[in-house]
């Protein structure tokens, strides 16, 4: 008897592992699916992390460690998974319980990493392997005698806090860019202080954003949401070590215990340097010693007049005087200088320059008050570019935040929607808006900042006091609700990117009848619009909602005839999109990392359709004879890794004005059509894939980790006959593992180049004559 009890024991036991074992064995399939569909999800998440940091990442800055650990995890995860699909092609049925029970586990680790990914701060810091990164510096003309004095401050151990004060365009920041370059150098010799920090606080003080600005130059990460318990954190921080902390552009005074800055005294031997066009603000927030920044003598606004025309001017006969004058109503502004001598460059005659002298007096002359005057002289400039869609390009770049990098290719896109870049193919288009941002550039109307542009904070006030009432921008100034329906009477351009915006009541239905271009994008925590915003917005043209958590577009979107373009890059959350057959007009939709699961109502009634983004994991079915009657496509993409999406080579070969084009194909008879359909075509860039409908091989990291400079690419994967396709396409047939070229007809390319990658995976790259200039 006294053994029965632990045999019924074990025995029951036993039964339990057997029941587990089989239920195991039986969910096998089911579980598989599970886990491919987290895998799926988990996959969006990851595009869109990588997508995001591919915005943030600028000059000195590095993804967040935490960030790039993630990225880690789900690489090694993915892997996983792959040898776990691998090992159900070829099971035995005693190993099939086991391998459920792995799936099952594997199951749970992906629902955690999703957790994991959702990552509510920055992906990006600054790079923490320096002190800082140097700024490209603007040329210093007269301003040595204030750079030498606030040194001498910096250096005294008497001097805790510094401002720096003069109008708008007076070259403060540029000067503070030589000190902060100075002390990163000097901390290099001889470590005077452990941390040189610059922060821009702009014009729309928010607390929380300017406290998350210096925790990220901290590299500080995760702070608290209540404001009092994060200036404890930075204020902690801050007390470690000792620093020279940089404020730039200070509008108000505030108090600094409240942000969590610790007043700088002698036992901490930290310092504070703040700039502002006020003293008062100065003296409010406490700095013992004020430096006030001059206008420039003559002989300097001359010298640094002359350094961006050009000294060949001089040689012009009687164009001395005039020069002299002109110079003279700069009023020793470096910034007037500089942007007044930027649209005189390459000028020589002296008929021009005295037409210029007596326009500039006007427009000085036409307006009162100190900073309506600087508008004035930099206005000029404005309506010396003539061409009005240049004008329009340059005042478009005011509807993003102050202070703000803008990258390049987004800009240039947003100018093909609005139409400024008038008609022509693609890389036409593009090539233009390069072409107008080097004159911008070159003209001292805009700034370059690495591979992006920037707009000098003054600039930005002259356009927005230009187009008053006309824009409304509130970009990237911790917004959480929109205005009132009075703000909007007049408006015609509208920006609130980047902002903390979490819902569009039904309260607020604006009478904005002008309104034609609204910005919302990167309100990461805008989840619902009513139905009634849209109602009274009938010339709206651009539509922006990307990266934000919407789950469904209201009905009244349908309604808006005169769309030109409806861009919802990013908004994971997205599933419904209403029915877009009355938008004619329509000439983009970018539904790319969407949660759509099928294509919207009506997209094949979209005649004038010329950009199309489908590039979306959860996307499930493509219509049959949808693709040929968007007879218009320009700049298609296409790539859907979903097997389950069959792509119709015949369809895809019909659009014809194809230029830029992204696709995969599961069959290799649409492959073929397609690839005879484009020879002596000219796609200025496409990346095709030919995979079998098992294949789950993510092609994009495969295309960055070749070159990072912008190619065409085939790629083949999975069970298909490689040595065939390439016999078709190229005309080449593959001999060896090793690259070769081979030419391919009257195709606009170079060269193509056979990779030999892995067993399963052949590419065909093509680089062409020259990049192009923008990528999906």
């Amino acid at each position: 008897m006294e053994l029965v009890l632990p045999i019924c024991e074990a025995l029951k036991c036993f039964g339990h592992l057997t029941c587990t074992y089989m239920e195991h064995h039986r969910k096998l399939e089911r579980r598989m699916n599970d886990l491919l569909a987290k895998q799926r999800q988990l996959n969006a998440i990851k595009s869109d992390v990588e997508m995001k940091i591919k915005t943030e990442l600028r000059l000195g800055r590095c993804v967040r460690q935490e960030v790039e650990n993630w990225l880690l995890d789900v690489q090694t995860i993915n892997g996983k998974i792959q040898n776990i699909d691998e090992r159900t092609q070829n099971l035995s049925c005693f190993s099939r319980g086991h391998l459920g029970k792995q799936v099952s586990q594997t199951v749970e680790e992906v629902k955690e990493i999703i957790e994991q990914g959702r990552f509510t701060g920055a992906l990006v810091i600054d790079d923490p392997s320096t002190a800082g990164v140097p700024f490209q510096l603007e040329h210093l003309e007269g301003e040595t005698a204030v750079l030498a004095d606030i040194w001498k401050h910096l250096m005294s151990d008497e001097i805790g806090m510094v401002g720096v004060c003069g109008m708008g365009g007076i070259g403060k920041t540029t000067i503070m860019k030589h000190i902060y370059n100075q002390l990163l150098e000097e901390t290099k010799s001889k470590p005077l202080f452990e941390k040189i920090i610059w922060v821009t606080v702009s014009q729309d003080f928010n607390i929380t954003r300017f406290q998350q600005d210096i925790a990220d130059a901290m590299n500080i990460e995760d702070l608290p949401k209540p404001e009092q318990k994060r200036a404890a954190v930075l204020r902690n921080e801050l007390r470690q070590i000792r620093h020279v902390l940089i404020l730039d552009d200070v509008w108000e005074g505030f108090v600094l215990e409240k942000v969590g800055i610790p007043i700088p005294i002698f036992s901490n031997g930290s310092r504070l340097v703040l700039t502002s066009r006020s003293n008062v603000v100065c003296r409010f927030i406490g700095c013992s010693e004020i430096v006030e920044v001059p206008p420039l003598s003559n002989e300097e606004s001359m010298n640094l007049f002359l350094a961006h025309t050009g000294r060949g001017i001089l040689k012009v006969p009687s164009l001395e005087e005039i020069l002299g004058d002109i110079v003279g109503e700069c009023d020793g502004l470096p910034l007037a200088i500089a942007v007044i001598a930027g649209s005189m460059k390459g000028i020589y005659d002296v008929v021009e320059w005295r037409n210029a002298l007596t326009e500039l007096g006007d427009h000085v002359t036409s307006v009162k008050g100190t900073d309506k005057e600087i508008y004035g002289r930099l206005k000029f400039s404005f309506d010396r570019l003539e061409d009005s869609n240049i004008q329009n390009c340059f005042l478009y770049c005011s509807l993003y935040p102050e202070d703000y990098r803008i990258p390049r290719v987004e800009l240039i896109e947003y100018w093909i929607d609005e139409g400024f870049l008038e008609r022509g193919n693609r890389q036409q288009l593009h090539d233009r808006g390069h072409t107008i941002l080097n004159r911008l550039v070159n003209n001292c109307l805009l700034e370059k900042a690495g591979d992006d542009v920037k707009m000098h904070d003054v600039m930005r006030d002259m356009t927005l006091y230009i187009k008053h009432p006309y824009f409304m921008v509130k970009a990237g100034t911790g917004l959480k609700e929109l205005p009132g329906k009075q703000e909007w009477k007049d408006v015609e351009r509208v920006s609130f990117m980047m902002n903390m915006v979490s819902e569009i009541p039904p309260s607020l239905s604006p009478n904005c009848e002008n309104l034609s271009t609204l910005l919302l994008q990167n309100n990461e925590s805008l989840e619902r619009i009513s139905e009634s915003f849209f109602q009274h917005m009938h010339s709206l043209s651009i539509l922006d909602l990307s990266y934000t958590s919407i789950e469904q577009l209201p009905n009244s979107v349908s309604t808006l005839e005169t769309l030109n373009a409806l861009v919802l890059r990013g908004c994971k959350e997205l599933r419904y999109v209403p029915s877009l057959e009355k938008l004619k007009a329509l000439r983009k939709l970018d539904l790319r990392g969407t949660g759509i699961e099928k294509v919207p109502k009506g997209l094949e009634m979209l005649a004038n359709l010329t950009y199309l983004n489908l590039c979306t994991e959860s996307l499930k079915e493509l219509p049959i004879a949808i693709l040929p009657r968007l007879s218009c496509l320009q700049c298609s993409v296409l790539y859907v890794k979903l097997p389950s999406v069959k792509m119709n080579g015949l369809e895809a070969a019909r659009l014809r004005k194809l230029e830029v084009f992204e696709g995969r194909f599961n069959e290799l008879i649409d492959f073929n059509a397609y690839i005879k359909s484009i020879q002596g075509r000219e796609l200025t860039s496409y990346l095709l894939v030919m995979a079998s409908p098992k294949a789950k091989f993510d092609a994009r990291p495969l295309v960055e980790g070749l070159n990072n400079a912008f190619f065409f690419n085939f790629e083949l994967l999975g069970d298909c006959d490689v040595r065939n396709v390439f016999k078709i396409v190229a005309g080449h047939q593959v001999g060896s593992p090793n690259c070769a070229e081979a030419p391919f007809g009257s195709h606009p390319v170079a060269r193509w180049r056979l990779l030999y990658l892995h067993p399963a995976l052949i590419a065909l790259v093509a680089l062409p004559q020259s990049p192009s200039h923008y990528t999906f």
